[in-house]
Protein backbone atom coordinates (compact mmCIF):
# COMPACT_ATOMS: atom_id res chain seq x y z
CA UNK A 1 0.00 0.00 0.00
CA UNK A 2 3.07 2.25 -0.64
CA UNK A 3 1.32 3.02 -4.19
CA UNK A 4 0.28 6.62 -4.41
CA UNK A 5 -3.74 7.22 -3.56
CA UNK A 6 -6.21 9.25 -5.63
CA UNK A 7 -9.61 9.26 -5.64
CA UNK A 8 -9.74 7.22 -8.27
CA UNK A 9 -6.77 4.34 -7.86
CA UNK A 10 -9.67 2.10 -6.11
CA UNK A 11 -10.72 1.06 -10.03
CA UNK A 12 -7.25 -0.28 -10.23
CA UNK A 13 -8.40 -3.04 -7.24
CA UNK A 14 -10.52 -5.88 -7.36
CA UNK A 15 -13.59 -5.23 -6.24
CA UNK A 16 -16.65 -7.12 -4.78
CA UNK A 17 -20.02 -6.71 -3.91
CA UNK A 18 -20.18 -4.06 -7.22
CA UNK A 19 -23.70 -3.93 -9.31
CA UNK A 20 -23.26 -5.06 -12.82
CA UNK A 21 -24.85 -1.64 -14.41
CA UNK A 22 -26.03 -2.64 -18.05
CA UNK A 23 -25.14 0.74 -19.37
CA UNK A 24 -21.88 2.14 -18.52
CA UNK A 25 -22.42 4.99 -20.31
CA UNK A 26 -25.36 6.21 -18.34
CA UNK A 27 -22.99 5.33 -15.07
CA UNK A 28 -20.69 7.49 -16.65
CA UNK A 29 -22.78 10.60 -17.29
CA UNK A 30 -24.57 9.98 -13.40
CA UNK A 31 -20.78 10.22 -12.09
CA UNK A 32 -19.80 13.49 -13.94
CA UNK A 33 -23.22 14.68 -12.48
CA UNK A 34 -22.52 13.65 -9.03
CA UNK A 35 -19.32 15.15 -9.04
CA UNK A 36 -20.57 18.92 -10.44
CA UNK A 37 -22.93 18.23 -6.90
CA UNK A 38 -22.36 20.40 -3.78
CA UNK A 39 -20.70 18.01 -0.65
CA UNK A 40 -23.10 16.67 1.69
CA UNK A 41 -20.96 16.89 4.71
CA UNK A 42 -17.65 19.51 5.27
CA UNK A 43 -14.08 18.65 6.10
CA UNK A 44 -14.40 20.38 9.24
CA UNK A 45 -17.24 18.24 10.80
CA UNK A 46 -15.43 15.20 10.11
CA UNK A 47 -12.27 16.49 12.13
CA UNK A 48 -14.44 17.04 14.80
CA UNK A 49 -15.95 14.04 15.04
CA UNK A 50 -12.57 12.67 14.75
CA UNK A 51 -11.51 14.81 17.50
CA UNK A 52 -14.98 13.81 19.54
CA UNK A 53 -13.80 9.89 18.65
CA UNK A 54 -10.32 10.76 20.13
CA UNK A 55 -11.73 10.93 23.28
CA UNK A 56 -13.70 7.57 22.78
CA UNK A 57 -10.34 6.17 22.18
CA UNK A 58 -9.04 7.34 25.41
CA UNK A 59 -11.53 6.03 27.44
CA UNK A 60 -13.60 9.09 28.39
CA UNK A 61 -16.39 9.25 26.13
CA UNK A 62 -18.88 6.34 24.60
CA UNK A 63 -19.96 5.84 21.01
CA UNK A 64 -23.41 5.86 19.92
CA UNK A 65 -24.05 4.94 16.41
CA UNK A 66 -27.74 3.84 15.01
CA UNK A 67 -30.10 3.73 12.35
CA UNK A 68 -31.74 2.16 9.62
CA UNK A 69 -30.99 -1.24 7.92
CA UNK A 70 -31.34 0.05 4.49
CA UNK A 71 -32.78 3.70 3.87
CA UNK A 72 -35.70 3.28 1.14
CA UNK A 73 -37.17 6.15 -0.99
CA UNK A 74 -40.77 4.85 -0.05
CA UNK A 75 -40.29 5.33 3.53
CA UNK A 76 -38.49 8.61 3.02
CA UNK A 77 -40.62 11.08 5.25
CA UNK A 78 -40.22 13.61 7.94
CA UNK A 79 -41.58 11.70 10.80
CA UNK A 80 -39.74 8.62 10.64
CA UNK A 81 -36.29 10.84 10.27
CA UNK A 82 -37.58 12.66 13.20
CA UNK A 83 -38.47 9.68 15.40
CA UNK A 84 -34.99 7.97 14.90
CA UNK A 85 -33.31 10.99 15.59
CA UNK A 86 -35.52 11.16 18.91
CA UNK A 87 -34.85 7.74 20.15
CA UNK A 88 -31.02 8.73 19.58
CA UNK A 89 -31.24 11.12 21.48
CA UNK A 90 -33.34 9.51 24.41
CA UNK A 91 -30.21 6.94 23.94
CA UNK A 92 -27.77 9.26 24.86
CA UNK A 93 -30.02 11.10 27.24
CA UNK A 94 -30.02 7.32 28.89
CA UNK A 95 -26.07 6.70 28.96
CA UNK A 96 -24.65 10.56 29.34
CA UNK A 97 -26.80 11.13 32.65
CA UNK A 98 -27.31 7.67 33.94
CA UNK A 99 -23.79 7.03 33.29
CA UNK A 100 -22.20 10.43 33.59
CA UNK A 101 -20.36 10.15 29.98
CA UNK A 102 -20.37 12.20 27.03
CA UNK A 103 -21.65 10.47 24.22
CA UNK A 104 -20.78 10.70 20.65
CA UNK A 105 -23.74 10.71 18.41
CA UNK A 106 -23.15 9.29 14.92
CA UNK A 107 -26.70 8.18 13.04
CA UNK A 108 -26.75 5.27 10.23
CA UNK A 109 -28.94 7.81 8.38
CA UNK A 110 -28.41 10.45 5.39
CA UNK A 111 -26.65 7.48 2.76
CA UNK A 112 -27.18 3.99 3.97
CA UNK A 113 -28.62 3.04 1.32
CA UNK A 114 -26.13 -0.13 -0.64
CA UNK A 115 -26.60 -3.26 1.58
CA UNK A 116 -23.73 -6.52 0.68
CA UNK A 117 -25.27 -9.48 -0.64
CA UNK A 118 -24.21 -13.11 -0.29
CA UNK A 119 -25.14 -13.88 -3.47
CA UNK A 120 -25.64 -11.83 -6.96
CA UNK A 121 -28.49 -13.19 -7.81
CA UNK A 122 -31.87 -15.07 -6.52
CA UNK A 123 -34.24 -17.26 -7.28
CA UNK A 124 -37.84 -17.44 -7.05
CA UNK A 125 -39.94 -19.87 -8.60
CA UNK A 126 -37.55 -20.73 -10.93
CA UNK A 127 -36.93 -16.94 -12.01
CA UNK A 128 -33.66 -15.98 -11.55
CA UNK A 129 -32.66 -12.01 -11.03
CA UNK A 130 -30.05 -9.83 -9.69
CA UNK A 131 -30.38 -9.27 -5.86
CA UNK A 132 -31.75 -6.29 -4.74
CA UNK A 133 -28.64 -4.31 -3.01
CA UNK A 134 -30.40 -1.07 -1.69
CA UNK A 135 -32.38 1.58 -3.57
CA UNK A 136 -29.44 3.17 -4.39
CA UNK A 137 -28.68 0.28 -6.97
CA UNK A 138 -32.25 -1.20 -7.64
CA UNK A 139 -35.88 -2.08 -6.84
CA UNK A 140 -36.87 -4.36 -4.14
CA UNK A 141 -39.74 -5.62 -6.23
CA UNK A 142 -38.72 -9.25 -7.46
CA UNK A 143 -39.49 -8.28 -11.35
CA UNK A 144 -36.86 -7.66 -14.27
CA UNK A 145 -37.44 -4.16 -14.51
CA UNK A 146 -36.74 -3.08 -10.69
CA UNK A 147 -34.13 -5.63 -10.42
CA UNK A 148 -31.64 -3.85 -13.17
CA UNK A 149 -29.35 -1.37 -11.19
CA UNK A 150 -30.15 1.90 -12.67
CA UNK A 151 -27.71 4.37 -12.11
CA UNK A 152 -30.19 7.33 -11.96
CA UNK A 153 -30.81 5.78 -8.31
CA UNK A 154 -27.61 7.42 -7.07
CA UNK A 155 -28.81 11.27 -8.18
CA UNK A 156 -31.74 9.94 -6.01
CA UNK A 157 -30.33 8.73 -3.12
CA UNK A 158 -27.80 12.28 -3.15
CA UNK A 159 -31.25 14.16 -3.16
CA UNK A 160 -32.76 12.43 -0.21
CA UNK A 161 -29.30 11.97 1.79
CA UNK A 162 -29.39 16.26 1.20
CA UNK A 163 -33.07 16.98 2.54
CA UNK A 164 -32.27 14.21 5.21
CA UNK A 165 -28.97 16.22 6.45
CA UNK A 166 -30.76 19.29 5.93
CA UNK A 167 -33.19 18.19 8.43
CA UNK A 168 -30.77 16.46 11.17
CA UNK A 169 -29.04 19.95 11.23
CA UNK A 170 -32.20 21.67 11.58
CA UNK A 171 -33.07 19.24 14.36
CA UNK A 172 -29.91 19.07 15.98
CA UNK A 173 -29.43 22.66 16.12
CA UNK A 174 -32.76 24.47 15.92
CA UNK A 175 -33.88 23.71 19.48
CA UNK A 176 -35.85 20.31 18.91
CA UNK A 177 -32.97 18.59 20.63
CA UNK A 178 -33.11 21.32 23.55
CA UNK A 179 -32.78 19.09 27.28
CA UNK A 180 -35.20 21.45 28.64
CA UNK A 181 -37.74 18.90 25.95
CA UNK A 182 -36.56 15.70 26.77
CA UNK A 183 -39.89 14.54 28.03
CA UNK A 184 -41.53 14.93 24.27
CA UNK A 185 -38.58 13.07 22.80
CA UNK A 186 -40.98 9.89 23.75
CA UNK A 187 -42.94 8.32 21.09
CA UNK A 188 -46.50 7.38 21.78
CA UNK A 189 -45.87 4.01 21.55
CA UNK A 190 -42.97 3.71 24.09
CA UNK A 191 -44.88 6.00 27.22
CA UNK A 192 -46.99 3.55 28.53
CA UNK A 193 -44.01 0.69 28.35
CA UNK A 194 -41.72 -0.27 31.58
CA UNK A 195 -38.64 1.70 28.93
CA UNK A 196 -40.97 4.42 28.79
CA UNK A 197 -41.88 4.98 32.31
CA UNK A 198 -38.09 4.28 33.30
CA UNK A 199 -37.37 7.45 30.72
CA UNK A 200 -39.81 9.64 32.25
CA UNK A 201 -38.19 9.37 36.26
CA UNK A 202 -34.89 9.93 34.87
CA UNK A 203 -36.64 13.30 32.72
CA UNK A 204 -38.13 14.18 36.01
CA UNK A 205 -34.26 14.00 37.39
CA UNK A 206 -32.93 15.29 34.73
CA UNK A 207 -35.17 18.15 34.51
CA UNK A 208 -34.67 19.49 38.38
CA UNK A 209 -30.83 18.93 37.59
CA UNK A 210 -31.51 21.85 34.49
CA UNK A 211 -33.78 23.99 36.77
CA UNK A 212 -30.84 24.28 39.73
CA UNK A 213 -28.89 24.99 36.66
CA UNK A 214 -30.37 27.72 36.08
CA UNK A 215 -31.01 29.11 39.01
CA UNK A 216 -26.96 28.96 39.04
CA UNK A 217 -26.96 31.29 35.98
CA UNK A 218 -26.40 28.25 33.65
CA UNK A 219 -29.31 28.62 30.84
CA UNK A 220 -29.73 27.50 27.30
CA UNK A 221 -29.48 31.11 26.17
CA UNK A 222 -25.81 31.04 27.97
CA UNK A 223 -24.87 27.47 27.19
CA UNK A 224 -25.21 26.28 23.68
CA UNK A 225 -24.96 22.34 24.73
CA UNK A 226 -28.36 22.63 26.76
CA UNK A 227 -30.26 23.53 23.69
CA UNK A 228 -28.22 21.98 21.07
CA UNK A 229 -26.58 18.49 20.14
CA UNK A 230 -23.75 17.34 17.86
CA UNK A 231 -24.66 14.71 15.54
CA UNK A 232 -23.00 13.38 13.19
CA UNK A 233 -23.94 10.97 10.14
CA UNK A 234 -22.74 7.31 8.81
CA UNK A 235 -22.69 4.61 6.42
CA UNK A 236 -21.06 1.84 4.63
CA UNK A 237 -18.40 3.04 1.94
CA UNK A 238 -20.16 0.04 -0.18
CA UNK A 239 -20.88 1.50 -3.89
CA UNK A 240 -17.38 3.45 -4.68
CA UNK A 241 -18.73 5.53 -7.69
CA UNK A 242 -20.59 7.55 -5.30
CA UNK A 243 -17.78 7.75 -2.90
CA UNK A 244 -15.65 8.84 -5.42
CA UNK A 245 -17.79 11.02 -7.09
CA UNK A 246 -18.36 13.57 -3.77
CA UNK A 247 -14.92 12.96 -2.92
CA UNK A 248 -13.34 16.52 -2.50
CA UNK A 249 -9.92 18.53 -1.33
CA UNK A 250 -10.51 20.32 1.69
CA UNK A 251 -9.46 23.61 0.63
CA UNK A 252 -7.53 24.16 4.36
CA UNK A 253 -5.77 21.21 4.94
CA UNK A 254 -5.48 20.00 1.07
CA UNK A 255 -6.40 16.67 2.23
CA UNK A 256 -9.07 14.49 0.39
CA UNK A 257 -12.01 14.07 2.20
CA UNK A 258 -15.13 11.58 1.70
CA UNK A 259 -17.75 14.18 1.53
CA UNK A 260 -20.89 11.92 1.39
CA UNK A 261 -21.20 11.00 5.13
CA UNK A 262 -18.77 12.37 8.60
CA UNK A 263 -18.04 8.53 9.29
CA UNK A 264 -17.63 5.72 6.45
CA UNK A 265 -16.66 1.99 7.04
CA UNK A 266 -16.18 -1.05 5.69
CA UNK A 267 -18.18 -4.12 5.64
CA UNK A 268 -16.84 -7.16 6.95
CA UNK A 269 -17.76 -8.88 2.88
CA UNK A 270 -15.36 -5.90 1.82
CA UNK A 271 -12.61 -6.11 3.84
CA UNK A 272 -9.80 -7.51 1.51
CA UNK A 273 -6.64 -5.80 2.14
CA UNK A 274 -6.04 -5.42 -1.30
CA UNK A 275 -9.32 -4.87 -2.84
CA UNK A 276 -10.98 -1.57 -3.78
CA UNK A 277 -12.87 -0.79 -0.65
CA UNK A 278 -9.62 -0.28 1.60
CA UNK A 279 -8.04 1.47 -0.97
CA UNK A 280 -10.42 3.80 -1.02
CA UNK A 281 -11.55 4.64 2.57
CA UNK A 282 -7.11 4.40 3.37
CA UNK A 283 -7.00 7.78 1.49
CA UNK A 284 -10.00 9.92 2.64
CA UNK A 285 -9.27 12.14 5.88
CA UNK A 286 -12.96 10.62 7.53
CA UNK A 287 -13.02 9.21 10.58
CA UNK A 288 -13.82 5.44 9.03
CA UNK A 289 -14.88 2.23 10.04
CA UNK A 290 -13.88 -1.62 9.71
CA UNK A 291 -16.19 -4.25 10.60
CA UNK A 292 -14.87 -7.07 12.13
CA UNK A 293 -16.35 -10.76 11.49
CA UNK A 294 -15.36 -13.79 13.54
CA UNK A 295 -13.47 -15.30 10.16
CA UNK A 296 -11.16 -11.78 10.75
CA UNK A 297 -7.46 -13.13 12.29
CA UNK A 298 -5.10 -11.12 14.25
CA UNK A 299 -2.20 -10.83 11.39
CA UNK A 300 -5.73 -9.76 9.16
CA UNK A 301 -6.37 -6.70 11.59
CA UNK A 302 -2.93 -5.74 12.22
CA UNK A 303 -2.40 -5.45 8.47
CA UNK A 304 -5.46 -3.67 7.75
CA UNK A 305 -5.00 -1.47 10.59
CA UNK A 306 -1.27 -0.17 9.26
CA UNK A 307 -3.09 0.33 5.90
CA UNK A 308 -6.12 2.44 7.08
CA UNK A 309 -4.67 4.55 10.09
CA UNK A 310 -0.56 4.70 9.62
CA UNK A 311 -0.08 7.73 11.61
CA UNK A 312 -1.65 5.68 14.64
CA UNK A 313 -4.05 8.99 14.62
CA UNK A 314 -6.45 8.02 17.56
CA UNK A 315 -10.57 8.36 16.46
CA UNK A 316 -9.57 7.52 13.17
CA UNK A 317 -10.19 3.94 13.14
CA UNK A 318 -13.47 2.57 14.90
CA UNK A 319 -13.20 -1.42 14.90
CA UNK A 320 -17.04 -2.69 14.87
CA UNK A 321 -17.12 -6.21 16.41
CA UNK A 322 -19.87 -8.35 14.84
CA UNK A 323 -19.15 -11.96 15.83
CA UNK A 324 -22.66 -13.42 17.18
CA UNK A 325 -23.66 -14.01 20.64
CA UNK A 326 -21.96 -17.12 20.33
CA UNK A 327 -18.33 -16.46 19.19
CA UNK A 328 -17.85 -13.16 20.49
CA UNK A 329 -15.78 -14.31 24.08
CA UNK A 330 -13.96 -16.89 21.85
CA UNK A 331 -12.77 -15.30 19.05
CA UNK A 332 -12.59 -11.31 19.71
CA UNK A 333 -10.04 -11.69 22.96
CA UNK A 334 -7.66 -12.24 20.53
CA UNK A 335 -7.58 -9.59 18.09
CA UNK A 336 -8.04 -7.01 21.57
CA UNK A 337 -4.65 -8.57 22.44
CA UNK A 338 -3.02 -7.77 19.02
CA UNK A 339 -4.06 -4.31 18.67
CA UNK A 340 -2.53 -3.66 22.79
CA UNK A 341 0.73 -5.57 21.60
CA UNK A 342 0.85 -3.22 18.61
CA UNK A 343 0.13 -0.05 20.60
CA UNK A 344 -2.47 0.36 18.22
CA UNK A 345 -4.90 4.03 19.24
CA UNK A 346 -8.45 2.06 17.89
CA UNK A 347 -11.88 2.33 19.19
CA UNK A 348 -13.70 -0.51 19.72
CA UNK A 349 -17.60 -0.97 19.23
CA UNK A 350 -20.09 -3.81 18.96
CA UNK A 351 -22.54 -4.60 16.37
CA UNK A 352 -24.66 -7.15 17.85
CA UNK A 353 -27.06 -6.96 15.04
CA UNK A 354 -25.09 -8.48 12.06
CA UNK A 355 -23.96 -12.06 13.85
CA UNK A 356 -27.33 -13.13 15.40
CA UNK A 357 -29.72 -13.13 12.67
CA UNK A 358 -32.13 -16.19 12.04
CA UNK A 359 -35.01 -17.24 10.04
CA UNK A 360 -38.19 -17.28 12.26
CA UNK A 361 -40.46 -20.39 11.81
CA UNK A 362 -43.08 -17.85 10.55
CA UNK A 363 -40.41 -17.50 7.23
CA UNK A 364 -39.41 -13.64 8.59
CA UNK A 365 -35.86 -12.77 8.74
CA UNK A 366 -35.36 -11.54 12.67
CA UNK A 367 -32.88 -11.17 15.22
CA UNK A 368 -33.75 -12.30 19.03
CA UNK A 369 -33.38 -9.61 21.16
CA UNK A 370 -31.48 -11.99 24.00
CA UNK A 371 -28.94 -12.92 21.60
CA UNK A 372 -28.48 -9.00 20.65
CA UNK A 373 -28.09 -8.67 24.46
CA UNK A 374 -26.47 -11.73 25.06
CA UNK A 375 -23.70 -10.41 22.60
CA UNK A 376 -23.57 -6.89 24.75
CA UNK A 377 -22.55 -8.71 27.42
CA UNK A 378 -20.17 -10.90 26.01
CA UNK A 379 -18.39 -7.79 24.42
CA UNK A 380 -17.72 -6.15 27.90
CA UNK A 381 -16.84 -9.00 29.58
CA UNK A 382 -13.97 -9.63 27.08
CA UNK A 383 -13.03 -5.94 27.64
CA UNK A 384 -13.17 -6.33 31.49
CA UNK A 385 -11.10 -9.37 31.02
CA UNK A 386 -8.46 -8.03 28.99
CA UNK A 387 -8.13 -4.73 30.96
CA UNK A 388 -9.28 -2.68 27.89
CA UNK A 389 -11.93 0.15 26.66
CA UNK A 390 -15.27 -0.81 25.51
CA UNK A 391 -16.09 2.36 23.43
CA UNK A 392 -19.38 2.02 22.05
CA UNK A 393 -22.25 -0.33 20.44
CA UNK A 394 -23.90 -0.12 16.98
CA UNK A 395 -27.15 -0.67 16.45
CA UNK A 396 -29.67 -1.36 13.23
CA UNK A 397 -32.64 0.26 15.01
CA UNK A 398 -36.08 2.85 14.09
CA UNK A 399 -38.56 4.97 15.48
CA UNK A 400 -41.07 3.41 13.98
CA UNK A 401 -43.12 0.88 16.14
CA UNK A 402 -42.22 -2.47 13.73
CA UNK A 403 -42.09 -5.98 15.04
CA UNK A 404 -38.80 -7.39 13.79
CA UNK A 405 -37.15 -8.53 16.90
CA UNK A 406 -38.27 -10.80 18.75
CA UNK A 407 -38.34 -10.99 22.79
CA UNK A 408 -37.19 -7.67 24.78
CA UNK A 409 -39.94 -6.22 27.06
CA UNK A 410 -42.47 -6.23 24.94
CA UNK A 411 -42.09 -10.08 24.57
CA UNK A 412 -42.55 -9.53 20.60
CA UNK A 413 -43.32 -13.42 19.32
CA UNK A 414 -42.67 -14.87 16.13
CA UNK A 415 -46.17 -14.83 15.29
CA UNK A 416 -46.24 -11.24 15.97
CA UNK A 417 -43.60 -10.57 13.35
CA UNK A 418 -46.17 -10.04 10.34
CA UNK A 419 -47.75 -7.12 12.39
CA UNK A 420 -45.50 -4.60 12.02
CA UNK A 421 -42.66 -5.99 9.51
CA UNK A 422 -41.93 -3.21 7.25
CA UNK A 423 -37.60 -3.11 6.60
CA UNK A 424 -36.63 -3.19 3.31
CA UNK A 425 -33.14 -5.52 3.78
CA UNK A 426 -32.23 -6.88 7.82
CA UNK A 427 -34.96 -6.69 10.87
CA UNK A 428 -34.42 -3.33 13.16
CA UNK A 429 -34.95 -2.92 16.91
CA UNK A 430 -38.29 -0.61 17.71
CA UNK A 431 -38.02 2.34 19.84
CA UNK A 432 -38.49 0.48 22.90
CA UNK A 433 -36.23 -2.30 22.49
CA UNK A 434 -33.25 -0.14 21.45
CA UNK A 435 -34.48 1.94 24.85
CA UNK A 436 -34.12 -1.14 26.65
CA UNK A 437 -30.40 -1.34 25.67
CA UNK A 438 -29.67 2.00 26.37
CA UNK A 439 -30.29 1.57 30.00
CA UNK A 440 -29.04 -1.99 30.64
CA UNK A 441 -25.42 -0.65 28.88
CA UNK A 442 -25.65 3.04 31.35
CA UNK A 443 -26.10 0.54 34.17
CA UNK A 444 -22.63 -1.22 33.54
CA UNK A 445 -20.94 1.78 32.99
CA UNK A 446 -22.13 3.96 35.71
CA UNK A 447 -21.59 0.88 37.89
CA UNK A 448 -17.84 0.22 36.78
CA UNK A 449 -17.19 5.00 37.61
CA UNK A 450 -19.11 3.94 41.41
CA UNK A 451 -16.86 1.06 41.87
CA UNK A 452 -13.43 1.84 40.63
CA UNK A 453 -13.65 5.32 39.80
CA UNK A 454 -12.05 4.86 36.24
CA UNK A 455 -13.41 6.24 32.51
CA UNK A 456 -16.69 5.60 31.33
CA UNK A 457 -15.26 1.99 29.66
CA UNK A 458 -14.33 -1.13 30.93
CA UNK A 459 -12.90 -3.48 33.59
CA UNK A 460 -16.54 -4.59 35.30
CA UNK A 461 -19.10 -2.87 33.19
CA UNK A 462 -20.56 -6.22 32.15
CA UNK A 463 -21.16 -7.56 36.07
CA UNK A 464 -23.07 -4.74 36.21
CA UNK A 465 -24.96 -4.90 32.94
CA UNK A 466 -25.45 -8.77 33.99
CA UNK A 467 -27.15 -7.52 37.23
CA UNK A 468 -29.30 -4.98 35.36
CA UNK A 469 -30.51 -7.30 32.96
Amino acid sequence: MTAKWSADSWRTKPISQAPDYPDQARLDDVERRLKSFPPLVFAGEARRLTEALGDVAEGRAFLLQGGDCAESFAEFRADNIRDTFRVLLQMAVVLTFGAACPVVKVGRMAGQFAKPRSAATETVDGVELPSYRGDIVNGIEFEATARTPDPERLVQSYNQAAATLNLLRAFAQGGFADLHKVHRWTLDFVADSPQGHRYAALADRLSETLDFMAACGLTAEKTPQIRETEFFTSHEALLLPYEQALTRIDSLTGRWYGCSAHFLWIGDRTRQIDGAHVEYLRGVGNPIGLKCGPSMTSDELLRLIDVLNPANEAGRLTLIARMGHEQVEAKLPALIRATQRAGAKVIWSCDPMHGNTIKSSTGYKTRPFDRILAEVKGFFAVHRAEGTHAGGVHFEMTGQDVTECIGGAQAISEQALADRYHTHCDPRLNASQALELAFLIAEGLKQERATHGQSVQGQSAMRSIAHAS
